[in-house]
């Protein structure tokens, strides 16, 4: 059976698991109603819409 000669320290030993966990970034899209920039599969913050229907109600005088 292998054993390890030494300790393994703890920045190499979470150097070799950070190698794994990428994360991406999200997908930016037009948003077909407004056609401001969104993350893709959300609701537009600038009109409310999603799937083609309002599904939040954004008051424009907050935004100016």
């Amino acid at each position: 059976m292998a054993v390890p000669k030494r300790k393994v320290s703890k920045s190499r030993r979470d150097k070799r698991r950070a190698s794994n966990f990428r994360i991406s970034v999200p997908s930016v899209v037009d948003c077909p109603h407004c056609h401001e920039k969104k993350i893709a599969h959300q609701v537009c913050k600038n009109c409310g819409y999603y799937d083609g229907q309002e599904r939040i109600v954004v008051d424009k005088e907050k935004k100016d």
